[in-house]
């Protein structure tokens, strides 16, 4: 899947499109009346940390930086078909550290990636397979409303708890911080295709698990 980096408009977009919609109208709102306070008054609250995903050791001779949406038919593809290969062979076995970095191209993935961060780094990638897994069922329709209850969904399926998820929905200051690391990340990558990965430094697009497999016992016999 292509698509070109998010304009401002398109993060604000974005971010005004999702389920926390009217919390973070609130916020702007709050924001507005604070700047005819005096500054002793304002304060600016601390921007929330976006951890970095990642599997296997950290010490792993050779790191593999995945560019994934969570809507990407594609990324699905290779979440199904290649990612257990090589998280057995590579990954498990302490060659590779694999990061997982989320790409938003679109308000749904934004949702998903929301959810899946909900339930901590502990059960992330536990998340993020149910996500691959049901794509088309969870996206099925392009109904707003009823996307956001199907991810709400996956998330009770995983053990969130109904006000657990409606927090990590809500919060309008997390999706912004996600937001820009995705867009910092992207631009520092040169980013414009989903899957994408860096390895070794090096960009690669979408492969077969042969392919991959190849490219990563060449990388680590260097």
């Amino acid at each position: 899947m292509s698509r070109r980096y998010l304009s401002g408009a398109l993060v604000a977009l974005l971010l005004a499109a999702t389920p926390f919609g009217a919390a973070q109208a609130q916020e702007t709102s709050t924001a507005a009346t604070s700047e005819t306070k005096p500054a002793a008054e304002a304060s600016t609250p601390a921007t929330p940390e976006v951890l970095e995903m990642a599997l296997g050791q950290e010490d792993a001779p050779l790191e593999v930086i995945e560019y994934a949406s969570f809507t990407c038919p594609h990324c699905q593809s290779f979440h199904e078909n290649v990612f257990d290969e090589i998280k057995k062979n590579y990954v498990d076995t302490g060659k590779v550290r694999f990061v997982y970095r989320e790409v938003y191209f679109d308000r749904y993935g934004l949702w998903a990636g929301m959810v899946a961060r909900c339930a901590g780094p502990e059960r992330y990638f536990g998340l993020t397979d149910i996500l691959y897994d049901k794509q088309k069922e969870w996206l099925e329709g392009n109904d707003p409303a009823v996307i956001a209850d199907n991810l709400r969904r996956i998330g009770r399926s995983a053990g969130l708890t109904d006000e657990k998820l409606e927090a990590c929905l809500s919060d309008g200051a997390k999706a912004q911080a996600m937001v820009a690391t995705y867009q910092e990340n992207a631009k520092k990558d040169d980013i414009n295709s989903t899957p994408s990965f860096v390895i070794d430094g090096k960009k690669y697009s979408n492969m077969n698990y042969a392919d991959f497999s190849k490219l990563l016992d060449e990388k680590l016999a260097d």
